[in-house]
C-alpha cells in the first residue's frame, strides 16, 4: 500500500500542497482531480521522489520512501504532465537509455522496445530523431518508458495528452488490466469523463487541499448529484460555465 501522510509543499513561501493525506491500494485506480494549479502535479512529483515534502511523509509497504529511494524508484513508472525528451536522439535510443538505467538485460530490452513500438504504430518512426515527432508520438514514447520495467506503482499525470482515439482506448483498457494484476495506479487529470469511467475512487484537490475522497457513486449519493462533472463543479465552487462564456464573448466583442 502507498500512504501519503500529511504532506505539505511550499514554493516561494506559497503553500501549494497543504496537509494532503490518502492511501492507494493494489488493484486500485485512484483518480486525482483538480483545476489547473490545484497541486496535482506537485503531489505526484513528491510521490515519485522528484520533490521532497516540506512536511509530512510518504510510505510504501509500511516504510518511508526517502529511506530507500533507489529501491522505491525501481518499482515506479511515472508519466509526467510535460515530458522533456532528448530531441537529438531517436525513440529507440531514448528507450534503450531508459531500459539500461533500469538494468533490463539488453536482449530482453530490445524485444520489449520492438513490441511497444509495434503496438503504438512507431516501428518505423522509432529510428527517427524525437525532434521530428508529433506530440502524440512523444507521448507514446513516454508511456513506453514508464511501462518497460513492469512497475508495481504507476503515477500518471495527464497520460492521454495528445493521443489519438485508438491509442486512448488501448491505454484505458490497459490500465484496467494492470489494476486487475494488482498494480497501484494514481491517475492525475482534469478530464472528468475519462476519470469517471476508469477510476475506482477519486480525490478532488483544490488550492492545495483535499476536498473529497470517495468513489464516484458514493460522492454522487452523498451530494445528490448525477455526475462527476457536477460533483467537481460543486466542490471547487466553479463559476457557472455559461457566465464565464458570456464574459469571454464580451471581451471578444470589446472594440471590435
Amino acid at each position: 500500500m502507498l500512504e501519503v501522510k500529511n504532506i505539505t509543499k511550499f514554493f516561494n513561501n506559497i503553500k501549494v500542497v497543504e496537509n494532503v493525506k490518502f492511501t492507494a491500494k493494489p488493484g486500485e485506480i485512484l483518480g486525482y482531480l483538480g483545476p489547473n494549479g490545484a497541486g496535482k502535479s506537485t503531489t505526484i512529483k513528491m510521490i515519485a521522489g522528484l520533490l521532497e515534502p516540506d512536511d509530512g511523509s510518504i510510505y510504501y509497504g509500511g516504510e518511508p520512501i526517502n529511506t530507500k529511494m533507489v529501491d522505491f524508484k525501481s518499482i515506479v513508472g511515472y508519466i509526467p504532465e510535460q515530458g522533456d525528451l532528448y530531441g537529438h536522439i531517436s525513440g529507440l535510443e531514448y528507450l534503450q537509455l531508459v531500459g539500461r538505467l533500469r538494468q533490463i538485460p539488453e536482449k530482453q530490452l530490445n524485444e520489449k522496445i520492438q513490441g511497444f513500438m509495434e503496438q503504438f504504430g512507431l516501428s518505423i518512426d522509432m529510428y527517427l530523431p524525437i525532434s521530428s515527432y508529433s506530440k502524440g508520438m512523444k507521448q507514446k514514447v513516454l508511456i513506453s518508458s514508464a511501462l518497460l520495467h513492469n512497475p508495481d506503482v504507476l503515477l500518471l499525470d495527464e497520460p492521454l495528452a495528445g493521443l489519438d482515439i485508438s491509442t486512448t482506448l488501448v491505454i484505458k483498457e490497459l490500465l484496467g488490466r494492470l489494476a486487475e494484476m494488482g498494480k497501484i495506479i494514481i491517475y492525475s487529470s482534469h478530464i472528468l469523463e475519462v476519470v469517471e469511467k476508469i477510476c475506482n475512487r477519486v480525490i478532488v484537490i483544490h488550492k492545495g487541499k483535499i476536498l473529497a475522497d470517495d468513489s464516484v457513486d458514493s460522492l454522487g449519493r452523498l451530494m445528490k448529484l448525477p455526475s462527476l462533472e457536477s460533483i467537481f463543479k460543486e466542490l471547487v465552487q466553479e463559476e457557472e460555465t455559461g457566465t464565464r462564456v458570456d464574459r469571454l464573448l464580451e471581451y471578444m466583442e470589446t472594440l471590435s
